[in-house]
């Protein structure tokens, strides 16, 4: 099959053809002749120019004149044009929309069978050069469809929460997991619930809200899944027993209170990823003896490590958190790789 208007070799799986862009004929199903309709139609528009298209009296004529063989599909076609599908389809600068309303009209209004509507379709959108993709197009028996690629879903923070109303049921439970599927915890979430030891959070989850886990005094155990990208003010404050702590990367920001007086707080991971230090984020993690921020940090608030007497910072000389030392008077030491170094163990 070649473009009747650039004359490119066509694929029958083509709806447009890839040099020119002009659509390609197809058949619909119950209408074998659909391709000479099309061809026909198109022949109508060279040979006479676009005023005899929407002009109804002639449009009458000459189809008639280019197809005079195929009655009952010649009447379909001109009843259609004279209950407005074809200027419908004119009527709205959005093809799909206009293509979906003109086969809703058909449909709903004049109760055409579907492949009935749909060879309508075919034709008119042919005859104004819309490419157009029948879902009752037929293939040669030797040309498959190719299979469409595998969807992934994507998720986004508010895809599935996990709200204060579903964490109730777990107020005096000690170890609890939290179903996949969840992609964020609601603020205050498990606020003061004073049983929780540990938490399984899900592999799906992307935000933990605003003081989600504050006052949890007997948590302990936690680990943050890859997922995580967001964690926000005063999620883990005041989380008395909580001990380790690893960021995940992509984590872009430990905004304010985040850890504020987890008192227990020995070893906690900052990754690269993360560019600011809010407001009081590790205040009074008076355990808090050693921390490597990356050279990524760009900005640490004064008082975000108020009240951790025991901490020196570890960092790159010259770095940003260097010099935010040395302004702030806090305790440092300088290392040549990322991490803490072994012999300051």
């Amino acid at each position: 099959m070649q473009c009747e208007k650039c004359g490119a070799e066509l694929k029958p799986k083509y709806v447009a053809c890839p040099n020119c862009g002009a659509p390609v004929p197809q058949v619909i199903e119950g209408f074998e002749n659909t391709m000479e309709f099309q061809h026909e139609l198109r022949a109508i528009v060279v040979d006479n120019g676009p005023r005899d298209v929407v002009n109804k009296t002639k449009f009458a004529g000459l189809l008639y004149d280019h197809v005079p063989d195929y009655d009952k599909e010649r009447r379909l076609l001109q009843n259609m044009y004279d209950q407005g599908v074809f200027r419908m389809l004119l009527e709205d600068e959005n093809r799909e929309i206009a293509i979906m309303k003109a086969k809703s009209y058909m449909l709903s209004d004049v109760f055409l069978a579907e492949n009935a509507a749909e060879f309508v379709l075919a034709c008119f959108t042919y005859l104004l050069g819309w490419p157009y993709e029948s879902p009752m197009r037929m293939l040669p028996d030797d040309e498959e469809p190719e299979p469409e690629p595998e969807k992934k879903t994507v998720l986004t923070i508010d895809t599935k929460i996990f709200r204060p109303i579903d964490a109730i049921k777990y107020r005096i439970r000690s170890n609890i997991e939290i179903a996949s599927g969840y992609t964020k915890l609601e603020n205050f979430c498990f606020d003061g619930f004073g049983s929780l030891r540990t938490v399984k959070l899900p592999d799906t989850l992307i935000a933990i809200g605003d003081y989600a886990f504050s006052s949890c005094k007997r948590l302990r155990g936690l680990e943050l899944p890859d997922s995580l990208k967001v964690i926000k003010q005063g999620a883990f404050s005041q989380c008395a027993k909580l001990v380790t702590v690893k960021i995940p990367s992509g984590v872009l920001e430990i905004e304010d209170s985040t850890f504020s007086f987890c008192t227990s707080l020995e070893t906690i991971e900052i990754p690269d990823t993360v560019s600011s230090i809010g407001a009081e984020a590790f205040s009074g993690c008076e355990k808090l003896r050693k921390l490597y921020i990356p050279d990524s940090v760009k900005f640490i608030d004064a008082n975000a490590f108020s009240y951790c007497p025991q901490l020196t910072i570890h960092c790159f000389e010259n770095s940003y958190v260097h010099k935010y030392c040395l302004s702030n008077r806090m305790m440092f030491r300088l290392v040549t790789t990322p991490g803490i170094d072994d012999d300051d163990e």
